[in-house]
């Protein structure tokens, strides 16, 4: 009788655990870095888009486009809603430029998907 009293207060006890460490998952963060389409930015290997226009082009022709890290780290980003949608729109405006990006991150298998609350065009630093 004990064991089914204490698999009963486990069980609960073991969801809230659970919620609570996916919800500790995602991280707020700001990243700085280009904006490119994936395909480039895997099948190339670049470290910056080659123009606006070129990333303006693979995406209006259906590629992600994706936050590139100095670090080499790739953004992907993602809606927080279900069901999902294309996060390009929010990302054409700047496509092909450097940018500041806020947001929830989640990290698996490798992968960084970011849940974008701000962008902004990053300003060239001015050299002398």
């Amino acid at each position: 009788m004990n064991f089914r009293i204490a698999l009963n207060l486990a069980v609960p006890l073991l969801f809230v655990l659970a919620v609570f460490a996916a919800t500790e998952s995602a991280k707020t963060v700001t990243v700085k870095g280009y904006v490119l389409d994936s395909a480039c930015a895997f099948t190339k290997s670049l470290k910056k888009p080659i123009s606006s226009e070129c990333a303006i082009a693979c995406a209006k022709n259906g590629s992600p486009l994706v936050i590139l890290a100095p670090s080499g780290t790739i953004y992907w980003p993602i809606a927080d809603a279900t069901p999902s949608s294309s996060q390009n729109e929010k990302l054409l405006p700047f496509a092909g430029q450097r940018v500041t990006v806020s947001g929830k991150v989640f990290q698996r298998g490798g992968s960084t998907a970011i849940v974008i609350s701000k962008i902004e065009p990053l300003a060239e630093a001015k050299t002398k």
